[in-house]
């Protein structure tokens, strides 16, 4: 740059940044070409007077781009400043809210003269020790401690999501004049310090609630598609669209807390915590309405590889084939058996029986077929198994059981799906007359207005271990896991 355009742009600066200070809002409008939403205004406004700032919302409404463009008013007008910015998995910090601060710098002329971004730093050109951003992923609490500056921001995207060592370690940090705190996210539980922002600590912040429903940024076909499923005053459309905490439901079986923790945006499944197996879940649909879904499981890492309407039992025997194949091209040194747990209940007989056909027919050595019949008794050949049918009254139970308790300890990790988080959160269970417990029928799910829950049971089907041993003769890498949590139901 010229000595002349130097001169200009110092002059500029010293008369703007004075201004956009007091004034984020006039910060977007100017340099980043970012015109903000009404409430994404008042929280930027918010956040300039305010020490603390603590936003529950619905999903798509704009979280990420006012963090991305908070990071840069925040990097451009306080001198020697460190934003340090953390989501709970690098996924959701790298792709998403990183990716997002390239955007807007992108956007902007001033912001490529004065700044630089890397992949993991934004810092200000010449002065990159002192004058920065930093991603951050919030996996343990001294990656959150040894900033200390007078002006610094943290910026926690997907707050729920924070375990509350790194919550602390974080709040520990902001001792400096103009030390500040933004906190976003979807309010997925009642507990923590995300949670308590926005109830007994709320005298600490400025509080903000945004819905999907009055976004001009989301899809208000899905929206409404969701609501008439699973109803206005379910948890998931509390959560995930009213940006409202769930509400305790003493009779659904796996609570959305608990499923939320281990989506794939708020949780990274630790190298410690994965199973050796590779595992198919299959639920086979019997209606028009209803999917056919193939989860997968590799290792404890749950996501859909394949979901079609329809009952093409032949192409879904194709599909299994199929995925069979890549999963072993993608993981050339997986010596074990890859797993197919086939709900074998009506229709998906058909398909267990094409695929042993296909299997001896295209020798498939490493593919384990298990039908399971869902409305069976629990097999009881093993410890495990006569203990889980002491208190569960069938196999599906059982799985949903065995789901749950994974779900509990935090041993998968499961797709950022919303149609599986509400199938899982809304099923609900009873006490049968034997005194056993017994999730909801599909039948009764139905007479509630709700479809069958396909993609859960097939998720279900892919983490259940309790059939391999009757077919295959020996036990899988890992032990079952009974699912008892006889705390909760039998005290």
């Amino acid at each position: 740059m010229l000595a002349n355009d130097m001169d200009w742009l110092t002059k500029f600066l010293n008369d703007r940044i004075p201004k956009w200070q007091k004034n984020p809002v006039m910060y977007f409008k100017e340099v980043l070409c970012f015109i903000p939403d009404e409430w994404q205004a008042d929280a930027a406004m918010d956040i300039a007077t305010e020490r603390r700032v603590s936003i529950k919302s619905g999903q798509g409404v704009g979280k990420t781009g006012l963090e991305a463009a908070l990071a840069l008013w925040f990097l451009t007008c306080f001198p020697y400043p460190r934003v340090v910015a953390t989501a709970p998995t690098k996924q959701q910090l790298h792709d998403v809210l990183w990716s997002e601060i390239a955007k807007w710098m992108g956007k902007s002329p001033l912001l490529s003269e004065l700044l630089k971004w890397t992949k993991t730093y934004v810092y200000m050109k010449g002065n990159e020790k002192r004058w920065f951003a930093v991603a951050r992923t919030a996996t343990k609490p001294e990656n959150m401690q040894g900033f200390h500056e007078d002006n610094m921001l943290f910026i926690i995207d997907e707050a729920s999501g924070i375990a509350e060592p790194i919550m602390e370690a974080i709040k520990g940090t902001l001792s400096g004049k103009n030390n500040k705190l933004l906190m976003c996210g979807n309010p997925t539980k009642t507990s923590g310090s995300f949670y308590d922002s926005h109830t007994k600590d709320r005298k600490l912040y400025k509080c903000h609630t945004v819905s999907s429903e009055d976004s001009k940024r989301t899809d208000k076909e899905n929206i409404q598609a969701l609501i008439d499923k699973y109803g206005y005053d379910s948890n998931v459309v509390r959560v995930r669209i009213r940006g409202l905490f769930p509400k305790q439901e003493d009779d659904v079986f796996i609570s959305l807390s608990i499923i939320e923790q281990c989506c794939s945006k708020l949780y990274e499944l630790p190298e410690n915590k994965k199973s050796p197996n590779i595992i198919f879940g299959v639920d086979v649909a019997r209606f028009g309405d209803d999917e056919t879904v193939i989860y997968r499981n590799i290792k404890g890492r749950l996501s859909i590889a394949k979901k079609r309407r329809g009952q093409d039992l032949m192409a879904t025997a194709g599909d299994i084939v199929a995925l069979y194949r890549q999963t072993l091209k993608e993981f050339p040194d997986y010596k074990g058996k890859i797993y197919v747990n086939i709900d074998d209940t009506g229709l998906g007989g058909g398909v267990t029986d094409r695929l042993k056909e296909v299997k001896k027919e295209l020798k498939l050595y490493q593919m384990e077929i298990i039908p399971i019949n869902a409305a069976e008794k629990i097999e009881t050949d093993t410890k495990q198994g006569k203990e889980a049918a002491e208190y569960y009254n069938d196999i599906t139970t059982h799985m949903w059981s065995c789901l749950r308790e994974l779900l509990k300890n935090k041993e998968i990790e499961i797709e950022e799906d919303a149609e599986t988080v509400a199938q899982l959160a809304s099923r609900k269970y009873r006490i049968s007359s034997n005194g056993k417990i017994e999730v909801e029928g599909k039948k009764e799910m139905k007479k509630r207005g709700l479809g069958s829950p396909d993609r859960g049971d097939a998720a279900a089907l892919a983490v259940y271990l309790g059939k391999i041993k009757k077919h295959t003769g020996s036990m899988p890498s890992k032990a079952i896991t009974s699912g008892l949590e006889k705390d909760s139901y039998w005290k």
